[in-house]
């Protein structure tokens, strides 16, 4: 009674109230608690996927701006060092440097120059838009900024002890050394072009690529990258050269599998018998009859497993015809709308400049003519769900504008194409799992098996290791082409 009290003032104070159903079963799936300072509403399944959204955007947001923000920082080292060596002298002793000459004079061209030709250098190498979040870190760019970092404060230590401590008063020796480490930093630069993009240019390896749902494969030849690198590169292909993912099509063929199998039943004939009460005649009778007809069942169902493919097969006939049909009265709405299409462009070049309809409209005023066996097809097909409304009228008014054909409009809809030529929504927000036993950051071997997961579906991928080709010459004699035709004298007759 004291708790029932308890309930009923919570209740009150709340102002809501929740009831529940005694023959629910799912009532701990179904409730909400609702609170007097709350109008929404989460379950604690929400809350954990809001609360691992939150931390994998966080994570990956400050390990990006915490990159680039050490990037910044080594260039700022690298390009205001030599600056630094130049200037120093002049604030701290400049009563005792020696006069510059003219050689000197000409170093602080060439320093300028090559610091220009460095910033431009490094801006296109590695100031460019990141194409992806990799698990790991590049490990030949973090040795090269270790390299890079190393580098520069050992000069700035050969700086302090034999230039600051000692003053030197040679100022043109000072300005050779900023021009040897502007010298030192264009070589590294080209090391890091050789390591970054030169040495992956030669393709090693011939990967295969599978997506598991319905076995679409391609193949690629890549060079010697990381297996991160690969995946990334085999993301990138994937958008061009995969079609579309279509879920709807998959799960048809499995309905019908199912179909097929939800008619076979297996029987157990060599099983035991319930315990009859007593022995007799009519008893083994029955077991007789019960075991025959067990018998003629599973014959029957063996007979229906062998006709089942000539069913699948008449099913994949009529949905081929369908879809022809379909095909064939969509050709025809088509074609019939751009030949109004042509007739109004006809009618609008009489009327006035102010008077003529823009492609947009013209798309509006003629979608409706196709769009009944438009999307007939599309729901055939299995498509509904590629195209929107909005996108086919954005399509057909891009059509409209570059005067193209009513088969240029239709082949986007007749023909899957590459995931990226769809909307956005199947494929910018994905998000992808590199699965592999060895480390993503060794190199790919012969052999190597990684797998790349999405929410729907995963590419399996197989490197084999291009063999050694073994090319030999083989000489031939000109003269060993030549003949001579001897004629007889005595011919028959």
């Amino acid at each position: 009674d004291l708790i029932r009290v308890l309930a009923d003032r919570t209740v009150h104070r709340s102002g809501q109230g929740c009831l529940r159903d005694p023959a629910d079963d799912n009532w701990g799936e179904t409730t909400t608690a609702i609170t007097g300072t709350s109008e929404h509403s989460l379950s604690q399944e929400d809350i954990v996927r809001i609360t691992k959204d939150l931390e994998d955007s966080v994570g990956l947001d400050c390990r990006r701006y915490f990159t680039r923000t050490l990037a910044i920082i080594l260039g700022l080292l690298v390009f205001l060092t030599p600056l630094a060596f130049l200037v120093l002298p002049h604030i701290l002793w400049p009563d005792k440097l020696q006069s510059c000459g003219t050689a000197c004079e000409g170093l602080f061209i060439s320093v300028a120059f090559k610091l220009l030709i460095l910033l431009l250098a490094v801006w296109a190498l590695f100031f460019r838009p990141a194409r992806a979040g990799l698990p790991r870190v590049y490990v030949f760019r973090a040795l090269l900024a270790v390299l890079v970092l190393l580098f520069v404060i050992s000069y700035w230590l050969f700086y302090g002890v034999r230039i600051l401590d000692s003053q030197d008063e040679n100022y043109q020796g000072i300005v050779q050394y900023a021009v040897s480490l502007v010298d030192a930093l264009l070589f590294i630069h080209y090391l890091a072009i050789v390591l970054l993009e030169l040495r992956q240019l030669q393709p090693c390896y011939s990967v295969c690529v599978t997506r598991s749902t319905d076995g679409e494969t391609r193949h690629y030849n890549l060079g010697q990258l990381s297996i991160q690198r690969a995946a990334l590169a085999i993301i990138e292909h994937y958008y061009c050269d995969f079609p579309v993912h279509n879920p709807a099509l998959l799960s048809a063929s499995k309905s019908r599998a199912a179909k097929h199998l939800a008619g076979l039943k297996v029987y157990n004939v060599d099983g035991e018998f319930p315990a009859a009460p007593a022995e007799g005649p009519g008893n083994n009778a029955a077991a007789g009859i019960a075991h025959s007809q067990s018998r003629a069942m599973i014959a029957a169902a063996a007979r229906r497993r062998d006709t089942s493919h000539n069913e699948l097969y008449y099913e994949e006939a009529e949905h081929e015809r369908r879809v022809r049909k379909r095909r064939a009265r969509l050709v025809v709405a088509v074609e019939e709308a751009f030949t109004h299409i042509k007739r109004m462009q006809e009618e609008e070049q009489k009327k006035a400049p102010g008077d003529v309809m823009d492609p947009r409209e013209a798309a509006q005023a003629i979608f409706p003519s196709m769009a009944r066996a438009l999307q007939k097809y599309l729901r055939t097909t299995k498509q509904q769900h590629c195209h929107s409304m909005e996108s086919i009228q954005q399509h057909l008014a891009f059509c409209i504008t570059n005067n193209m054909t009513p088969k240029a409009f239709l082949e986007s809809y007749l023909t899957p194409g590459p995931t990226v030529q769809y909307s956005r929504d199947f494929w910018r927000a994905r998000q992808w799992t590199l699965i592999s036993e060895a480390s993503v950051t060794s190199g790919l071997k012969d052999g190597t098996i990684f797998l790349l997961k999405c929410v729907d579906f995963s590419l399996v991928v197989t490197s084999k290791k291009i063999p050694y080709i073994q090319m030999s010459e083989e000489y031939i004699d000109p003269k060993s082409h030549k003949f001579v035709l001897r004629l007889q004298s005595e011919t028959s007759v």
